[in-house]
């Protein structure tokens, strides 16, 4: 942890007990519970004149008063830096504004609560070359997107129909299980026997295991019972193949993984489909708003159960596995391809050469 810190210039306070197991030394604790009086003496700050913040996805992308709504590649460290000009005594019109530096970020927002903000409501906040107004409650809401290499005013423009990773739908495949989910049981036959037998098998396993792990019975419905306002509500969790399933069937073609009776194909590489299966996230293309998850529950399995560090996705936003690998406590079957999706929800280049 110390090394990690030094990276980011932090210094961890680190106070160590001496002959000292699993417990916490008499006097260690002494100097530790001074500490946190001490803190909860000076309580939160609720206005921090300068964020320094790391993500490394939008599901978790918010700090105090900046959010960050989009980034140049997911799994890479997006960082911001910003600072309220104000904090540090500048008082002419130049120096009223919000400094930001970013790297691997594309858009953010500031949201500054009424009554928090220091900056005075008779002269506008200058942030990244705009003039932002300052409300009368002294609260400041802008959110800026990138453009070529300029920062522009509001929110990154979206063309129809066109999808781009976002808080919430972002992927990985496990975060369709951090939302209302409902299994949906295939109700034909798959095209080849051990795709059948396979992706009942992990049926199952992801229903008892979620009983297992989260305390909790997942809601299961078989294909033709899938409603409207189920689509709307839930994130679909698909077993089965196009010929088994007919979800799966309506939606395969919208998907950048293609699935037939002879092939899974993943750009321009091909898996015998008589033995491979895809597993993946994608926003449903019946409802985008929402997750479909094809033939995946929570990707850690019982090797995992042993130590909750070890409870974190195994996979990424798709995989290619291979059935004839039985599936084990680490994995469904035999990893022969995986990745991320792009910001785009399309497969990246790199993938599509292997």
């Amino acid at each position: 942890m110390e090394e990690a810190l030094a990276k980011e210039e932090i210094s961890l306070t680190h106070l160590i007990g001496p002959k000292t197991k699993h417990t916490i030394h008499p006097d260690s604790l002494r100097e530790i519970e001074s500490r946190l009086t001490s803190l909860a003496k000076a309580g939160r700050n609720r206005l921090p004149h300068e964020i320094r913040f790391v993500t490394w996805t939008l599901k978790y992308n918010r700090t105090h008063w900046l959010t960050v709504t989009g980034m140049k590649s997911h799994w890479e460290p997006a960082r911001v830096t910003a600072m309220l000009a104000p904090a540090f005594g500048f008082s002419n019109q130049a120096d009223h504004r919000i400094i930001v530096k970013s790297k691997n970020v594309t858009a953010f927002r500031i949201d500054i609560e009424p009554g928090l903000g220091p900056f005075s409501p008779a002269r506008p906040l200058h942030v990244l070359g705009h003039k932002i107004p300052v409300g009368t409650d002294r609260s400041v809401h802008a959110e800026f997107h990138l453009d070529g290499d300029k920062w522009k005013l509001g929110p990154a423009p979206i063309e129809e129909g066109s999808l781009v990773k976002r808080h919430n739908l972002q992927g990985p495949i496990d975060d369709a299980f951090m939302d209302s989910f409902i299994v949906v049981r295939p109700t034909g036959t798959a095209k080849h026997e051990a795709v059948q037998k396979w992706t009942t098998s992990e049926l199952q396993h992801t229903v008892e295991q979620w009983r297992k792990q989260f305390r909790g019975d997942a809601i299961v419905k078989d294909d033709f019972a899938i409603s409207e306002k189920d689509i709307a509500s839930s994130n679909l969790i698909l077993f089965g193949d196009p010929t088994s399933n007919s979800i799966l069937a309506k939606i395969i073609g919208k998907l950048p993984i293609g699935w037939t009776d002879d092939t899974v194909r993943v750009g321009k590489r091909t898996f015998d489909a008589a033995h491979h299966a895809p597993v993946m996230i994608f926003p449903n293309p019946l409802n985008p708003e929402r997750y479909v998850v094809l033939n995946s529950g929570f990707t850690y399995r019982e090797f995992a159960y042993l130590n909750n560090a070890r409870q974190v996705p195994k996979l990424p936003d798709w995989a290619v596995v291979d059935l004839r690998t039985p599936p084990d406590s680490l994995w469904p079957g035999k990893i022969v391809a995986a990745d991320f999706f792009d910001e785009s929800w399309n497969l990246k280049v790199q993938t599509e050469s292997k």
